[in-house]
């Protein structure tokens, strides 16, 4: 049951246990061979050859990790549809506290664009919609014109198709939510550029968006209360502590 880190999702964590033997799993990979391989260490005891064992997937950390994942499908839709629709995913990093999307464009994103990204995502997270995966023969995906693929991986004759409703559809074989309210919060944390003409958004979700709001208000409410003011006012109270200074200087 463990998933091996592939197209951007982090490699599953937890534990395979036998009568007289336990054994931590930190990482999940696969070889070129196509052998999985289960990284990680002995609690105790050995295994036997041939030995039935319990395989059991870190199922707090599987969970977040399909948040994750599917909310880089609602926000690679979402660029497209705010943005420009000719964006295209240059990469990406699926983690069980953030996830990360690499797109193809050529300047900043402004903040009132990256809240109107933020907003569509959001509204189809409220949507509740069900996820529906399928597969699909590698040529008819390409006729296709409406399924989002990096088509410059390899696939295989035979592919998997991940649609969230008529918002997105992408080529994915990784793991996700049974329907999009699963994904609870979803917040963007960071824009930055990473190479020429790519740029990168960080984003959480779940109990992480929640922290991240919970940090967010804690770190306004002490400004407010050391500064006297509003949080609303805080704009201009700074603003004016910075021209006395600089007239002071």
């Amino acid at each position: 049951p463990f998933y091996p880190e592939s197209g951007g999702q982090q490699g599953d964590q937890g534990e395979i246990k036998g009568n007289d033997f336990g054994f931590k799993v930190n990482d999940t990979q696969k070889t070129a061979e196509g052998v999985i391989l289960h990284i990680g260490e002995p609690t105790f005891g050995a295994a036997k050859k041939g030995e039935r064992v319990l395989a059991g997937v870190d199922r707090y950390r599987r969970g977040q990790i399909r948040r994750n994942h599917t909310s880089t499908h609602l926000l690679n839709a979402a660029l497209r549809q705010v943005i420009d629709p000719t964006i295209k995913q240059a990469g990406s990093m699926v983690a069980a506290d953030y996830l990360r999307f690499d797109f193809n464009y050529f300047e900043a994103l402004k903040p009132e664009q990256l809240r109107q990204i933020e907003q569509v995502v959001s509204h189809e997270i409220m949507r509740n919609t069900e996820l529906q995966t399928a597969e699909m023969a590698l040529a008819d995906v390409q006729k296709s014109g409406d399924i989002q693929a990096v088509f410059d991986d390899k696939y295989g004759e035979t592919v998997r198709v991940v649609a969230v409703g008529d918002f997105s559809k992408e080529l994915c074989g990784g793991t996700h939510v049974q329907s999009t309210g699963d994904i609870g919060p979803f917040r963007i944390v960071s824009e930055s550029s990473v190479a020429a003409g790519v740029r990168r958004i960080e984003a959480v979700t779940g109990m992480e968006a929640l922290n991240w709001s919970a940090q967010e208000h804690e770190l306004l409410t002490h400004l407010s209360q050391s500064l006297s003011v509003k949080p609303a006012d805080l704009p201009e109270r700074i603003k004016a502590m910075a021209d006395q200074a600089k007239a002071a200087e």
